[in-house]
């Protein structure tokens, strides 16, 4: 973010969160091959590529759920299962692109936007019916996702080649 020196206290707080955890995830990846980004280390789905590709989805479709698109949290079934792994002609580059420019949007809507907004869920059997969500719980939320899937993929390069973002 450009303007990032301007935002202070809780935003500033939330944005520096977020990027750690965003640093977290990007640095499992690093010196990977498309194919080694594409390979599952485990029985699930799960592939480090994907796992990028994922949550840059996340994040962006709860972006827009905080812009007030409710549609933005809907989701096919072939969208589903795509997101959690490298589909032919993807690259780790290209998904890392993306995932670049998704943070650069959230962020930018992070530092303007009101955090106390709130928005109705849409139905889905893992939301209560008729609860509503803050920005800001938006927000944490993806804090949340982001970290949780860097553990994913923490695991997910150590069994594939040993290495560990930490320790």
């Amino acid at each position: 973010m450009t303007h990032n020196d301007t935002i202070t206290g809780e935003r500033a707080d939330l944005l520096e969160t977020l990027a750690a955890h965003r640093a977290f995830l990007k640095g499992t990846v690093e010196g990977l091959t498309d194919e080694q980004a594409a390979m599952r280390t485990t029985v699930s789905e799960l592939c480090l590529g994907g796992l990028i590709k994922h949550v840059a989805g996340v994040e962006a479709r709860w972006m827009r759920f905080a812009l007030g698109d409710p549609d933005a949290m809907t989701m096919n079934e072939a969208d589903w299962t795509g997101q959690f792994r490298m589909l032919e002609g993807e690259t780790l580059q290209s998904l890392l692109a993306a995932y670049d420019e998704v943070a650069r949007t959230t962020d930018e809507l992070v530092a303007t936007i009101d955090l106390d907004v709130s928005h109705p869920l849409p139905p889905a059997p893992w939301f209560e019916p008729g609860a509503s969500r803050s920005v800001r719980r938006v927000v944490l939320h993806v804090i949340a996702e982001t970290s949780q899937h860097a553990g994913h993929a923490d695991i997910i390069r150590e069994s594939l080649d040993g290495a560990k973002s930490m320790g």
